[in-house]
């Protein structure tokens, strides 16, 4: 079966197959490192840490010298399968049935990082080290985790070792039915909040000896829902706050509470800030807190701004090259979640384009064979553009 393979769904199979559950390594990272290490690639693999989060393990490659310097991001860590008896194949074992490889990680995002590996291992093969700029591989450990000591990290570091980043493309699943759909050209951006009510702890009995947290929270989360932040524009979709998770830990039903949480989070254009939008919600919950009612409302760290990319030469080359090899002309979208971009934009331009995504994270994740390599040829363009012959 592995003689009938492109270079792309060997390497994808290959990858799949190291169970590489966040914070695990697995082996996908080991993988990397001989691969590109046996083409000629320079391999670093810093391991970072942080204060209450697990050791990450990550992989810097590149190959080449001097300007332009484009990289290629992306991770190798996925989430859980969940339960393994609800798949049709092992999980990890990167099964072929009817066209289509399946395994945890085959969209999100082994795939994308197959494919740019087998484009560039192809382009350096025949272009030699010596093609007029650099080329790098920027692989995240923890970009399904905490997303601490992963990509935010790695860019740090390679700033450290003097690298400087021209242009980027992230490989997530980017592409909602067909490959070549679209191009991720910025995201939304992301804040948690989190709400505490404290009461006072009693029996239900004698409401006059305790405080119930929990009407003072449903009132500040009404004001929540009904804050309305924005319509969107023409470059991004209307922001929207969603309350996720409700909770008391009171398993009694004859003992009234002594605090209730919520958490919630928004995704906002670039119409808001940060910082304009906690100032926004904090003003909507102290107009809404009732007199008297002891609540705190407190914003996690992960915290990320919206952005635009507005790089005409990366976008159009990389349009160019899905339309020569889909036929398709791809639309430029913000839609979505997150991603490392959020992290990257920092540092250089960057877009995403990668897989069809409408399997990632589900059971029997999957990816058509056709399209690891149809994506291969689409990176392989790109480069063969980006750099082009002088």
């Amino acid at each position: 079966m592995s003689e009938t393979l492109s270079n792309a769904a060997r390497l994808c199979r290959e990858l799949i197959r190291c169970p590489s559950v966040t914070p695990a390594e697995g082996g996908a990272l080991d993988f990397l490192e001989k691969t590109l290490g046996a083409a000629g690639f320079s391999v670093s693999r810093p391991v970072f840490s942080d204060e209450g989060t697990p050791d990450v393990e990550n992989l810097f490659a590149t190959i080449g010298s001097g300007s332009p310097h484009f990289v290629f991001a992306g991770h190798t860590d996925v989430v859980p399968p969940g339960d393994e008896a609800k798949w049709s194949a092992p999980p990890f074992s990167g099964e072929i049935r009817d066209g289509e490889m399946i395994g945890r990680g085959a969209a999100d995002m082994k795939g994308g990082v197959a494919a740019f590996a087998a484009a560039a291992l192809e382009f350096v093969s025949q272009r030699g080290a010596d093609f007029g700029g650099t080329i790098s591989f920027l692989i995240s450990g923890d970009e399904e985790g905490p997303a601490v000591n992963g990509t935010v990290k790695l860019l740090e570091w390679a700033k450290a070792e003097g690298h400087t980043f021209d242009a980027c493309i992230v490989g997530e699943p980017t592409n909602p039915d067909k490959l070549g759909d679209a191009i991720k050209v910025g995201r939304r951006g992301s804040l948690t909040g989190e709400i505490t009510v404290t009461g006072t702890q009693g029996h239900v009995a004698y409401p006059h000896l305790a405080k119930n947290p929990i009407p003072g929270l449903v009132t500040l989360l009404s004001a929540l829902n009904a804050l309305h932040l924005d319509d969107g524009n023409e470059r991004f979709q209307p922001s929207n706050l969603e309350v996720t998770t409700v909770d008391v830990g009171n398993p009694a039903s004859n003992v009234i509470p002594a605090s209730a949480f919520a958490r919630f989070n928004i995704r906002f254009n670039d119409q808001w800030s940060l910082e304009t939008l906690k100032a926004r919600v904090d003003e909507a919950l102290r107009d809404a807190a009732p007199d008297g009612l002891d609540w705190k409302i407190a914003f996690t760290r992960d915290g990320s701004d919206s952005f635009l990319t507005r790089d005409d030469a990366l976008i159009s080359t990389l349009s160019s090259a899905i339309h020569e090899e889909t036929g398709r002309k791809p639309e430029l979208s913000t839609g979505g979640g997150t991603s490392d971009a959020r992290f990257i934009k920092t540092y250089c331009p960057v877009v995403e384009f990668g897989l069809v995504g409408k399997t990632m994270h589900q059971v029997d994740e999957r990816v058509a064979v056709a399209d690891l390599d149809r994506l291969a040829k689409i990176y392989r363009r790109f480069l063969d553009s980006y750099f082009p012959v002088k």
